[in-house]
């Protein structure tokens, strides 16, 4: 898997090398993962159970909290571990493989909340051609696409980082491997690399948040024509969405539109959208959707039931 490299490994410096802050750091993620992990699994379960949530906006939110749980595990669970270790390493294979694991699922949740856009605006403005356009096969194909279409992408970032070559220093300054700090490593010129990163990962970020924001905006503009009731519906449902994408879009467009420029902060920011916007995000969707909560209280309460009889 390397190429023309004389680096093994690499060494992680982590958010922080003091001895307290590590333990901190260990204490924040830990809470912050479990957290992400409970809120997630009892999306997937309850939608995977329901009957109630049976349309494509359950089913594309059944496909973003997986992509939201695989995202934060690729990094979390490292970040845990390292945070208990006086030196962080991590292998070169290791550290491709997570490069290819954030990108491959933070690109599948771009994708997933394109989709869940399509979804809202044609059950918004085109509700009469709803059932036709959003079937169960419409939205299998779809997904899959956006499955395909991650492991496309994070493949090219796979290509770009195992065409540099690491000859000398393994020094990353962040808690996970990506393409930006390795850039810093690299002994060649890396504009060539930058730029085709500006034009992958940053244009996939900026495009796409673009035309998500574009077509909120239509359908609020549309709600004019809904009666009180399903306007106040479909409001809340959007909100719950745009929430989520300026959450997740604004720190990724922030780190890989410019690449080439680093700043003290940006390991926070990518706390942000690793491991904050994925415990968010079930936060959102389950306390502001009352379909969700109810079929939550229903199955729960239907274990809850079973168990005290058994």
């Amino acid at each position: 898997m390397k190429l023309n490299n004389n680096v093994t490994e690499f060494i992680l410096l982590g958010l922080s090398q003091d001895p307290v802050r590590k333990k901190i750091v260990f204490v924040t993620f830990l809470f912050l993962y479990l957290g992400m992990l409970l809120g997630n699994f009892l999306i997937i379960s309850t939608i995977k159970t329901s009957r109630t949530l049976g349309s494509p906006m359950y089913f594309f939110l059944f496909h973003l909290s997986l992509s939201d749980t695989f995202l934060s595990t690729s990094i979390a669970l490292r970040v845990i571990v390292d945070a208990l270790r006086e030196k962080s390493t991590i292998s070169f294979n290791e550290c491709m493989i997570q490069v290819f694991a954030s990108h491959f699922f933070g690109c599948l949740e771009i994708f997933i909340l394109i989709l869940m856009a399509v979804d809202r605006y044609v059950a918004i403005c085109k509700p009469l051609r709803y059932i036709t356009l959003m079937s169960h096969r419409v939205c299998g194909v779809l997904v899959t696409v956006a499955w395909v279409g991650s492991c496309v992408h994070s493949s090219a970032q796979i290509l770009l980082a195992l065409s540099l070559p690491f000859c000398g220093p393994n020094v990353i300054d962040h808690y996970f491997c990506d393409l930006q700090p390795l850039l810093k490593l690299a002994c060649t010129d890396t504009y060539a690399t930058n730029l085709l990163l500006v034009s992958n990962s940053g244009a996939i970020c900026t495009v796409s948040f673009v035309m998500l924001m574009f077509s909120y905006a239509i359908i609020l503009h549309s709600l004019r024509n809904h009666s009180a009731e399903g306007r106040k519906k479909a409001l809340s449902t959007c909100i719950s969405h745009i929430i989520v994408v300026i959450l997740f879009f604004g720190p990724c467009i922030f780190i890989y539109t410019c690449p080439a420029t680093t700043f003290p902060m940006d390991k926070m920011i990518a706390v942000f959208y690793t491991v904050g916007t994925p415990l968010i995000n079930p936060l959102t969707y389950s306390l502001r959707n009352t379909e969700v909560k109810n079929a939550m209280r229903m199955l729960w309460g239907k274990k809850l039931i079973t168990g005290d009889k058994i």
